[in-house]
């Protein structure tokens, strides 16, 4: 394979667990850039091989190149009302269309809310409170399914139960990593990176995720920060060195308590 045209791209291991569900198509679209495809180009050929693509209100998605959005047009705005999604030729765009694919009922949630707090706030010099939770949640969040003693457990941000004590019962969970900032830090995996953790119902079917979450997630909700600090290479089975228990005993990502954190 040719060297791809987006830096880093080559670097992406698609057999580590947290990108099992972009796989296919992540494989699909860098083979197409390291066949000279723009990211957009690349995406599109994705969205045209779908039987039932995903449409906004203005019509079926499309990846655009990032200058076809007009100087001082708000970027969520321009999405909501032409449908097309500006892309630059970079990892984090190209994890964004990903996410599209994977998550097209979120992700078009997620830019209604964004488009109507725009409509409302008219945009200033910043986001406001309502924009920055929808912002953190579309770059950064994990959704969880958990049975009720490791949910206890993350909720405590009790490590040693969580993923020592009670490190059998990963095995009923479930994890999806969302947020495409996310997804583009780990393509160079280090311990300290952590996601914004949204439990939701663990008896939820997977086809019914993204319905529930549309539903579910409203201004409110995501105001309230109602998420939990993972630090996503300690979950079981994603990383060798948390084999250990000695793995979890750094207090300076694995924090107990309520102190405040941060993404890494």
């Amino acid at each position: 394979m040719q060297q791809p045209l987006v830096d880093g791209a080559a670097d992406i291991d698609w057999s580590a667990p947290w990108f099992a569900p972009y796989r296919p198509a992540g494989l699909r679209v860098v083979t197409a850039l390291a066949a000279g495809a723009s990211v957009a180009q690349a995406l599109n050929a994705e969205l045209s091989a779908l039987h039932d693509p995903p449409r906004l209100a203005a019509g079926p998605l499309r990846f655009v190149a990032q200058a076809e959005l007009p100087a001082r047009r708000p970027y969520e705005t321009f999405i909501a009302e032409t449908a097309c999604v500006p892309t630059r030729d970079n990892l984090h765009d190209l994890f964004n269309g990903l996410a599209w694919l994977r998550w097209p009922l979120l992700k078009r949630h997620l830019n209604q809310l964004q488009a109507a707090e725009i409509a409302v706030q008219r945009v200033g010099t910043g986001r406001g409170a309502v924009r920055d939770a929808l912002t953190l949640f579309d770059e950064n969040a994990a959704l969880l399914q958990l049975p009720p003693i490791l949910e206890q457990a993350l909720r405590e941000r009790d490590w040693h139960a969580l993923f020592v004590t009670h490190r059998a019962s990963w095995a009923e969970a479930r994890i999806w990593l969302f947020g495409h900032a996310l997804l583009e830090k780990l393509v160079k995996p280090r311990k300290a990176i952590t996601a914004h953790a949204w439990l939701v119902p663990a008896d939820l079917a997977a086809d019914q995720l993204q319905p529930w979450l549309a539903e579910h997630l409203n201004v409110l909700r995501l105001a309230s920060r109602a998420h939990h600090p993972l630090p996503v290479l300690g979950v079981p089975g994603w990383w060798s060195a948390n084999r250990s228990p000695a793995f979890y005993a750094d207090a300076e990502v694995f924090r107990t308590g309520t102190k405040p954190w941060q993404r890494r």
